[in-house]
């Protein structure tokens, strides 16, 4: 906003020129933000109303990043983010939700990673079709958060941290009673596959020391219903946003940033906001001039982060079961299988098959009939006379450029702390993103919650060296309007 007057007048010039920033008072306070996701559209939001120019450059021809919700089928699903963790009003989420009365299908009113369902919503059964008595279900299941707490004896007595998978081999040769065979060890292995969705990675690359760390909000997990986009298009609306606009150099200089995209364009401002995933951050195809400091660098290098993909499955009619989930029980995690059952949430007839960490990986090499075909193979091992599907989807984030990955999780032998080394800021370079979050890592809401902390460091630093620092201008957020009830639903 221009406040400088009538630059006409030789006295009023004069007369503003006690300060130091009188040449750059023609005009407000400018940041670039980098990358059009949730971190960055937040951001982008709360320094747009607080009177900042604000500049989104996104790669994709879309917002959202890792949130994307398609229309394809007639109807919304979201190939990306679906949940919100944490249906509470805690959540800094819940208040945006709410004010736009978007429904929510709550899955679990448990606060776990383990169980992001309910136990009485699972359907599992063995590869030859017959359904796993819902008795020996809830059994194993106790068992396998026993076999958790006695890791947790494990990284007590321990100073080097390990895998999880590899503590619960230890707690295996300690604990004799607590091993499972036949179709008890195949349901283990399907519990295990699902904490192994949670972060996105395999169990021997999860960190007993830090896996959890994560602050789990209450009020258990709601399925976004119409999908993730009407958040942040309501986020973004009248943001200046440039879509295909690819970054891939940042100069800091004392005096402000010039960041360069693809084609060779230069923006300039006084500060920029970085919330690119964590997974291109690790790819370097982004320059930094002059380079990140190197706490900075190794905490990009040494966070982990991890592939969940969906095949999204439209069928003509619903032939399975009236449960939220179905799942596969195998001698192996990797073997297992984990369909969402959407027709439950939405009414529609939609099987979403979730594979995480290698199994991801591997799939991501198939074409997108062959990957629907996989699931589908899958899905008539349990249910002999599914029909076809009349449509699919399929969401490759691990391959994607734009993204090089899911979300961030704690690798062995990393301290968690890395989060937070990865938020502070450099000089006037402010980071955003999930995987920011020291709290909320891998999730919708942390990733809002780290746009607007970005979004106040920057503008404290912005003003404070435009000497306009205001002690008593409300932190963001504080003036929001109260909060309107979550639409819950469990139908």
């Amino acid at each position: 906003m221009d406040s400088g007057g009538d630059k006409s007048n030789p006295q009023l010039k004069q007369a503003i020129c006690y300060s130091n920033v009188a040449s750059r008072r023609s005009a407000s306070p400018s940041v670039i933000v980098i990358g059009g996701g949730f971190a960055g559209i937040s951001a982008a939001r709360a320094l747009h109303d607080a009177s900042f120019q604000v500049t989104v450059l996104e790669s994709r021809n879309r917002i959202g990043g890792r949130v994307r919700t398609d229309y394809s089928f007639g109807f919304p699903v979201d190939l990306g983010a679906s949940w919100l963790h944490g249906v509470c009003n805690e959540n800094p989420l819940a208040p945006v939700i709410g004010r736009l009365g978007l429904p929510l299908y709550r899955t679990s009113g448990d606060n776990s990673v383990l169980y992001d369902h309910d136990l009485e919503s699972y359907a599992l059964f063995d590869m030859d079709g017959n359904q796993v008595p819902q008795e020996l279900v809830s059994q194993v299941g106790i068992t396998f958060e026993t076999i958790l707490e006695e890791t947790n004896k494990v990284r007590d007595e321990v100073t080097e941290d390990m895998s999880i998978r590899q503590a619960i081999s230890i707690v295996f040769e300690r604990n004799p009673k607590l091993r499972l065979e036949g179709l008890p060890y195949k349901v283990l292995q399907w519990y295990l596959c699902r904490m192994e969705g949670w972060f996105a990675a395999d169990a021997e690359t999860i960190s007993l020391k830090c896996w959890d760390k994560e602050e789990l909000l209450p009020g258990g997990h709601g399925l976004m219903v119409r999908g993730y986009l009407p958040v942040i298009n309501t986020l973004a609306k009248g943001l200046d946003i440039r879509l295909g606009h690819r970054v891939t150099k940042i100069n800091r200089r004392k005096n402000g940033v010039k960041v360069t995209i693809e084609n060779g364009t230069t923006f300039f401002a006084d500060a920029a906001v970085i919330a690119v995933p964590l997974g291109v951050l690790k790819s370097n195809f982004i320059k930094f001039e002059p380079r990140l400091p190197q706490w900075k660098e190794e905490a990009i290098a040494d966070l982990g982060v991890g592939i969940e993909n969906k095949i999204i499955l439209h069928f003509d009619r619903v032939f399975w079961p009236n449960v939220e989930f179905l799942g596969v029980v195998a001698q192996t995690s990797y073997g297992c299988s984990y369909f969402l059952n959407l027709h439950k949430a939405t009414g529609h007839p939609v099987l979403v098959y979730m594979p995480a960490g290698q199994l991801a990986k591997d799939i991501e090499k198939l074409s997108d009939d062959d990957a629907a075909n996989f699931a589908f193979i899958h899905l008539k091992k349990i249910l002999p006379d599914a029909s076809a599907p009349i449509q699919h989807l399929v969401s490759r984030w691990g391959s994607d450029v734009n993204s090089l990955g899911s979300y961030s999780y704690d690798a062995v032998g990393k301290p968690h702390d890395l989060y937070e080394r990865l938020r502070i800021p450099v000089d006037n370079l402010f980071f955003a993103g999930e995987a920011t979050s020291t709290d909320h890592p891998g999730s919708v809401h942390g990733a809002y919650h780290t746009g607007q902390l970005a979004a106040e460091d920057c503008r404290m630093r912005v003003l404070e060296r435009y000497g306009e620092l205001d002690l008593f201008h409300p932190v963001m957020g504080e003036d929001t309007p109260a909060s309107v009830p979550l639409l819950i639903s469990r139908i």
